[in-house]
């Protein structure tokens, strides 16, 4: 039920009367201005909610030249790191008062390329691009596109566009380093794609192999195991062939947390126990790995942080309240102990 005096169509007069500001007051509350004496946003802002007042988003347009709304390019949603990774694009856009339209991609550059000429034909007023199969070449096509942009993911090549990312190599090589601290020696590096350096199956394997080195242990390359796709199924077949071939191990990095998921299945479906046969840690944190049995050990890249800074940084482009040089940020990273390396007292 709506608040006494709560109209169906209330009106920015309406807003401004209420909260005793100028409607010139209210307008730049809405925009998101941030010039404005905390109390005096509170009663707008409190005005708003009692009124139930909502913008007229199609007038908006035409008096500012903009959509309040910016496009999201991910690969594959498939792969529920991208999936929760728009989920918390949109809650971040939602607060600065913008709408998301997703663009999925295929894993092959032309299906990308594709998903960028679509958005930037839809009238949105910036892009975030998760650059995924794109190559150094691709770079002045960045460049050309007419809106702001600001790219998620490994930074394949130079751009002048804005970029935020993961910590990649520090977050592999703290989850090889929490094995290595609970006595395993003999660790998969599970995901690898040979011979590339700076994606991030590139990048996880360099921390990996980092804190082999600070511990002392020899990198061996038959405990390295390329995997293609990072999926669920694919982390099953990897392992399945790695207990085929009778490689010995007593310990699992894996690359994403699918991957993991999924190998933690064929583990146990092999009767190895886990973690005191085989130690399992993974990457991403996804929601599913609090309910995985045993739950699963993992790094959490900041997916949030990401998702709130590059949607930050995207509207302050849009508005014009920040025409600095483009930026770089790396956000934090922690790691989450769970039942697949720690063993429940």
């Amino acid at each position: 039920m709506k608040p006494a005096g709560a109209e169906a169509t209330a009106t920015l007069h309406d807003v401004a009367r209420a909260a005793g500001v100028s409607i010139k007051t209210v307008s730049n509350v809405i925009n998101g201005y941030q010039h404005i004496r905390p109390e005096t946003r509170g009663r707008v802002e409190a005005a708003i909610e009692l009124l139930q007042y909502k913008p007229n988003r199609a007038a908006r347009s035409l008096r500012s030249g903009r959509t309040d709304m910016i496009g999201l390019i991910v690969p594959d949603l498939r792969n529920p790191y991208f999936a929760e990774l728009a989920d918390d694009v949109m809650r971040a856009a939602r607060e600065l008062g913008f709408s998301v339209l997703i663009e999925q991609f295929d894993l092959d550059r032309e299906s990308e390329l594709a998903a960028l000429r679509d958005a930037h034909l839809r009238g949105l007023d910036g892009i975030l691009h998760s650059v995924l199969t794109l190559e150094p070449g691709d770079a002045a096509l960045l460049e050309r596109v007419p809106v702001p942009m600001v790219l998620l993911g490994e930074r394949i090549f130079d751009s002048s566009r804005d970029h935020v990312t993961m910590r990649n190599t520090e977050g592999a090589e703290a989850a090889t380093a929490h094995l290595l601290g609970i006595g395993r020696r003999r660790i998969l590096a599970l995901g690898s794609h040979p011979d590339e350096e700076v994606g991030s199956p590139g990048l996880r394997l360099r921390g990996y192999a980092d804190a082999l080195a600070k511990a002392g242990v020899a990198l061996d390359d038959a405990l390295v195991v390329p995997v293609d796709l990072w999926h669920r199924a694919d982390g099953a077949d990897a392992m399945r062939a790695v207990l085929d071939a009778g490689v010995e191990f007593d310990g699992v990095v894996a690359f994403n947390d699918s991957l993991a998921l999924g190998a933690l299945r064929v583990l146990l479906e092999r009767g190895v126990h886990v973690p005191d046969d085989v130690a399992v840690i993974g990457f991403d944190d996804l929601d599913e790995t609090r309910y995985s049995l045993p739950a699963l050990s993992t790094i959490a890249p900041g997916r949030s942080e990401i998702a709130r800074t590059a949607v930050e940084l995207l509207v302050a482009r849009i508005r014009g309240t920040d025409d600095g040089p483009p930026r770089e940020i790396f956000t934090g990273f922690s790691l989450v102990e769970r039942e697949s390396t720690v063993p429940r007292r």
